[in-house]
């Protein structure tokens, strides 16, 4: 029985490997999970949130570049390496943008970035303010890749940690799904009557509820934030997990080997796990990448009518609510962005999907 398990996943795992798509999809989905994780560590900007705003450099176009003069801070920073790498720097130093500086005396003279052919504000800095009055390695050009917000703030820092919203919440909604619609769908199919009806009349309730509509009303039941958003799209993404668990378990509990199960005295919970829902799992990995897809798409809504994400947390959807407008304002890099972040996402997890469709078919 291992030897022709172990086969038939070998030739599953064969088939998947010669499909381009499903390979590239799956390298590319590890390489936005690892910038997830990674995101602070990667990201220009490694403070919380990449929340460095710098309004007089707001709108910038790709490739931007000017002198930031960063004035360290007169408190210590007493954060562990783990927190700085995966939750971001409490920044505590200033970054002003300038245009020039000089040196008098023991003070360092500076005048802010304006644009539109403004002058900025001259000020003063005393060198002692600097580490052993060492200014030159406070002041850097820096280059903003992928431009800037209308905040100031990095887009390409705001993209990596946004990431981060974006990737897991498809883990989180797709376990709390699975969770749910494997134990439902287990039950009801595997005792059917009035177990049955009862599982399948909660399951057509919240099937006929728009999808939308039903996380709207459990965030603004459980609050916004970062959490209440994964929770509740697990609890909405369920129902079709419950269906395709149901009916696979409904052809498959009259099997032989099902039946020799019960001859021999087993539990209705050891074949349902041991017996049963190893032998269905086909179909319930292929729906959990497409519920990966739906996640990042009812995530990104959610941001954007304001209920997802709260500000001022990166998220791809929000990113698209704040710049929306600047694409008849000539500036449309804003929200295409994030916009392209969000699509290839899904469409890697939609190949990936159809990919391990074709790679489970035991007729093919």
């Amino acid at each position: 029985m291992s030897n022709t398990s172990n086969s038939l996943t070998h030739l599953a795992l064969q088939k998947f490997k010669k499909n381009f798509w499903g390979v590239f999809s799956f390298w590319f989905i590890v390489f936005v999970g690892i910038i997830s994780v990674f995101a602070y560590a990667i990201a220009p900007d490694n403070s919380q949130h990449a929340n460095q705003m710098h309004i007089s450099i707001h709108s910038k176009k790709p490739g931007f570049k000017v002198t930031m003069l960063t004035i360290p801070s007169t408190q210590s920073n007493e954060q562990s390496w783990f927190d700085k790498v995966f939750f971001g720097v409490k920044n505590e130093t200033t970054e002003i943008p300038i245009s020039e500086y000089r040196i008098e005396n023991t003070e360092l003279i500076y005048t802010e970035y304006a644009t539109d052919g403004l002058e900025g504000i001259t000020k003063t800095l005393p060198i002692d303010r600097f580490p052993n009055g060492d200014y030159s390695s406070f002041i850097k050009e820096k280059t903003f890749l992928f431009g800037t917000d209308k905040y100031g703030r990095d887009m390409l820092s705001r993209v990596l940690v946004g990431a981060r919203i974006s990737f897991f919440i498809g883990f989180v909604a797709v376990f709390i799904s699975l969770i749910i619609g494997i134990t439902l769908g287990s039950i009801a199919g595997y005792f059917g009557g009035k177990v049955d009806a009862v599982i399948m009349w909660l399951i057509n309730v919240t099937w006929s509820i728009p999808t939308l509509l039903l996380v709207i009303a459990i965030t603004l039941a459980l609050g916004k934030g970062f959490w209440q958003v994964f929770v509740a799209v697990g609890l909405t993404m369920w129902v079709e997990v419950a269906r395709v668990v149901r009916g696979q378990v409904i052809s498959v509990k009259e099997m032989q080997y099902v039946t020799a199960a019960r001859a021999l005295g087993f539990t209705d919970f050891r074949i349902i796990t041991k017996h049963i829902l190893p032998n269905i799992m086909a179909p319930v990995i292929v729906i959990s990448a497409a519920n990966f897809a739906a996640a990042i798409l009812i995530e990104s809504g959610l941001s954007f009518l304001g209920i997802g994400a709260q500000p001022p947390m990166a998220s791809w959807g929000a990113m698209i609510k704040d710049h929306y407008n600047y694409i008849i304002l000539g500036k449309p890099y804003l929200a295409i962005i994030p916009g392209l972040c969000i699509m290839s996402l899904v469409m890697a997890f939609m190949l990936i999907g159809n990919t391990l469709r074709d790679a489970l078919d035991v007729k093919s």
